[in-house]
C-alpha cells in the first residue's frame, strides 16, 4: 500500500517489509522492555531497512516498514532542519534506535526549560504512552528506527504558547509531525 503524502513528489511507502524479514515478534502487544530489545534487533540489521533510506533537502523521508495487529514499524529519515514539534503517541508505547548520526529528543517541563538530550548512532530508548517529546535531527543524514505497540492510530500534537498555556491537536498517525503555530 502507498499513503500519498500532502507534498505530491513524495510518497510514503507503507508495510514496506514481509513479515518474514523482520525479527520475529510475538503477535500480541508488546511492553517497553520488548519494544527496545526488539527495536535494536531490527536497527542491527541493515540488510533489511537500509534500502529504504533517502534524505531529501526541504522534507523529511520516512516509511512505513510494516503494520499489524500488534506494532507498527518505521524508518526515519532526518536533516538539521527536521521537527517533529511536541507531540505524544496516544495509547502507544515505542522504542527508538538511531542507526546512522544523532537525533536530538526534547521533552516539556512545567515551569523550566525543556529536558534535552541526544541519541548517538548505536543508542535507543523506549518510553511508556504517557510520553510527551519532540525530535529532530541533531546531525544531517541521520537515520533511526521506531517501533509503536499497540499500532499508531492517533497522535497529539502540541503547542506551547509564550504565556506557558499547552494546547493539544488529534492528528492521524498518516500525518507528518511537524511543530504547531504557538
Amino acid at each position: 500500500m502507498t499513503i500519498a503524502a500532502e507534498d505530491p513528489e513524495r510518497t510514503i511507502v507503507s508495510g514496506a517489509l514481509a513479515a518474514a524479514e523482520l525479527p520475529p515478534l510475538p503477535g500480541r502487544v508488546m511492553d517497553t522492555d520488548e519494544l527496545l530489545a526488539w527495536v535494536r534487533a531490527l536497527a542491527a540489521r541493515p540488510d533489511i531497512w537500509e534500502r529504504h533510506v533517502a534524505h531529501h533537502v526541504g522534507t523529511r523521508h520516512y516509511v512505513s516498514l510494516h503494520r499489524d495487529a500488534d506494532v507498527d514499524v518505521w524508518l526515519l529519515c532526518w536533516n538539521l532542519e527536521d521537527d517533529t514539534g511536541w507531540h505524544d503517541h496516544d495509547l502507544s508505547s515505542g522504542a527508538v534506535a538511531v542507526t546512522r548520526g544523532a537525533v536530538r529528543e526534547s521533552r516539556p517541563r512545567l515551569g523550566g526549560d525543556p529536558a534535552e538530550g541526544v541519541i548517538t548512532e548505536g543508542s535507543a530508548f523506549a518510553f511508556g504512552p504517557d510520553h510527551i517529546h519532540r525530535m529532530g535531527g541533531s546531525v544531517d543524514g541521520s537515520v533511526s528506527i521506531h517501533v509503536y505497540s499497540p499500532p499508531l492510530w492517533r497522535m497529539g500534537q502540541y503547542a506551547i504558547g509564550a504565556d506557558g498555556e499547552m494546547r493539544r491537536v488529534s492528528v492521524s498517525y498518516a500525518e507528518e509531525l511537524r511543530p504547531l503555530d504557538a
